[in-house]
């Protein structure tokens, strides 16, 4: 509410004084950045105060529409993710920060609706329009975090990356692979793409060789073709198999369909077994092959169309 500064006039006894009105907070703009707290001019209460004009809200940027006045585009965080300048949280707090412009013009809004890129701005360099969707067979390290940053200081999969594909354009993964965990992580230029593949509905097989400890038997293995319920998570269809053993270790090949947080460590763990290396060996068509820790393979064109157009067929 705008504060308001003590009358000099002495109070008329005879006539009650009407109580100044209160502003609808619920029509404070937040991007204008006018504060409820600025001094206002000093004033007398009138007898009739009429009800405050909201103050008009000052657009973020430019909205596309069409010739009916509705608004069409995409959100610019969304283009920006897609064009592989970040993820979307990212761009987020890049817009928080003031980083991001439209024609000069600052962004205030993540939802600012745009059908291009044209005249967008970040740190002051323009962005080119999205590439063609590409992808790539990461051999992720064990002991990397799959993460833009880490606060703490550990090892990112981008700062292998800058060591071992230092020409590789900006890319996102798809999913995650844990810090101890190893093996197959794909890359994207496409942030669309990327969410695509990360919907629960798509289904694409992941498959893992797991080195354990413990005891375990093929029939409690093949148990889990029916799903399992852990700590009150329930895991879908896994495929389980024993490799090979010695003593008491063991190799198990796993491939699921999910994808949860921690879902293969868990599962094992609640078997009684404990893990001592786990791999992704292969998503979807995709395999890690010869890769060695720290390697980056283009995936050919053709390829990828035709894994496309295997997951639209499975999306139908």
């Amino acid at each position: 509410m705008t504060s308001r500064r003590p009358s000099s006039r002495t109070p008329d006894k005879r006539r009650k004084s009407a109580k100044p009105q209160a502003r609808d907070a619920g029509h404070i703009p937040r991007e204008t950045g006018w504060s409820p707290f600025d001094d206002g001019p000093a004033e007398e209460p009138s007898e009739a105060p009429k009800k405050s004009k909201p103050r008009p809200k000052k657009p973020a940027a430019p909205r596309a529409k069409t010739d009916s006045g509705e608004k069409k585009g995409d959100r610019i965080a969304k283009l920006l993710a897609r064009a592989g300048v970040a993820s979307r949280r990212e761009i987020e707090r890049m817009i928080a920060d003031n980083r991001i412009a439209l024609h000069g013009e600052i962004v205030t809004t993540p939802a600012t609706l745009l059908t291009s890129l044209h005249g967008v701005t970040v740190d002051g360099k323009a962005i080119k329009q999205p590439e063609p969707t590409k992808l790539w067979c990461f051999h992720k390290p064990v002991g990397t975090l799959t993460a833009e940053r880490d606060f703490s200081g550990r090892k990112t999969i981008y700062d292998t990356l800058k060591e071992t594909a230092p020409d590789l354009p900006r890319v996102v993964p798809i999913g995650r692979l844990d810090l101890n965990t190893e093996g197959l992580l794909l890359l994207t230029n496409d942030g669309g793409f990327k969410r695509e593949m990360e919907l629960p509905a798509t289904g694409v097989k992941r498959t893992y060789r797991a080195r354990t400890f413990g005891d375990v038997s093929q029939d409690q293995l093949e148990e889990l073709i029916d799903g399992v319920v852990v700590d009150g998570m329930r895991y879908g269809r896994i495929d389980a198999n024993l490799e090979r053993r010695t003593g008491r270790n063991q190799w198990i090949e796993i491939t699921l369909r999910e994808g949860k947080n921690r879902e293969v460590r868990n599962v094992l763990k609640h078997l009684g077994l404990e893990v001592s290396r786990l791999i992704r060996t292969s998503y979807g068509p995709f395999t890690i092959g010869d890769l060695q820790p720290g390697d980056v393979s283009a995936v050919r064109k053709v390829e990828l169309v035709k894994f496309r157009q295997t997951l639209e067929k499975l999306n139908r």
